[in-house]
């Protein structure tokens, strides 16, 4: 059965960019890959962090929308991102991150991994995970983080959701995805047999209201198919399910289609390819504002409204 292969990408909504910035590139030293725009709302930023190549399942990316107020935690979102850091390095992360004044919570165990939570400037829920799974991964030898530190990429989602069963039953015959586990009321689903960038935890909460999307929240998980044939075949398949996909969408880097799971957290299908080197060099990814072919005609208007950003700064606290 074709199916899904792991986390693609996750987008969240940011507040301010520059803050945004100085986070994820400054103090957890990934590498911005891409400084684009959000295609259906060109005046937002889009900005993909990764690894040195932006290899899929590597990319956490944001939308700044610093008007929209935070979330309203609840149901049908996506509620902690997690990602991978190397065996051993939960240690130099906590130093690190108390040197930024950054708030972290205790070493917690969960499925047998050392985890550590973090909240990102705007309220994002971070988990860093350590794991020796196989995975893509370049280092980033400009990262202000040591290579064997860095963040190896995306581990792990969390939901909450309503009803377990009906979106366990989704995850497992439709997506390809296998139970494997529950601990602490977080009941674990993989693919292609778990693995770092393969998993995604539900926490089943009956009574508790739908959430809503704002600042420091996620706003939709992509999973990762090989191409477009396969995109297709699940496209079919999610059509045959109800969940009323949309068409294939060209995101430039990416094609995309997009759905709701039965819960209502969004989620996409999304190619490996072409990837981040079609429209520059891999050693300057992320050095200025790229846009898709067809929004080009735009770009000065496009850049007249979006502020300024600089190169990423990290101030340590006091």
């Amino acid at each position: 059965m074709t199916q899904v292969h792991g986390i693609h990408h996750v987008t969240a909504i940011a507040a301010d960019p520059q803050e945004n910035l100085d986070f994820y590139a400054g103090v957890l030293g990934m590498r911005l890959v891409k400084k684009t725009v959000n295609q259906d709302v060109p005046d937002t930023y889009h900005l993909f962090y990764a690894d040195a190549e932006g290899h899929p399942g590597s990319d956490l990316t944001f939308f700044p929308w610093p008007q929209l107020p935070p979330v309203q935690k609840g149901t049908g979102l996506a509620m902690e991102v997690a990602l991978a850091v190397p065996e051993g390095s939960l240690g130099f992360w906590s130093q690190r991150l108390a040197q930024y004044g950054v708030e972290t919570g205790p070493v917690e165990a969960r499925f047998g991994e050392r985890v550590l939570p973090v909240s990102d400037p705007h309220g994002l829920p971070v988990a860093l995970v350590e794991t020796a799974d196989a995975r893509e991964f370049t280092a980033w030898d400009k990262s202000p983080v040591p290579p064997e530190q860095q963040i190896l990429g995306l581990h792990a989602v969390r939901l909450w959701e309503r009803d377990l069963p009906t979106t366990a039953g989704f995850l497992t015959g439709v997506l390809g995805f296998s139970a494997v586990g529950e601990q602490g009321g977080w009941h674990r689903f993989g693919v292609d047999g778990g693995g770092s960038g393969k998993h995604l935890e539900i926490r089943e909460l009956a009574d508790v209201h739908r959430g809503a999307w704002g600042t420091g929240g996620v706003h939709h998980v992509a999973w990762r198919v090989p191409d477009e044939d396969a995109q297709l075949a699940l496209r079919s398949r999610l059509a045959a399910a109800g969940r009323r996909p949309t068409e294939v969408i060209d995101r430039f880097w990416f094609k995309s289609v997009y759905f709701l799971e039965p819960g209502g957290v969004l989620f996409e299908l999304a190619t490996e390819g072409p990837g981040f080197t079609v429209d520059e060099p891999s050693e300057s990814l992320g050095e200025r504002l790229v846009l898709p072919p067809w929004l080009e005609a735009r770009r000065g208007d496009i850049e007249a409204v979006l502020p300024p950003l600089q190169p990423p700064a990290a101030t340590p606290a006091r």
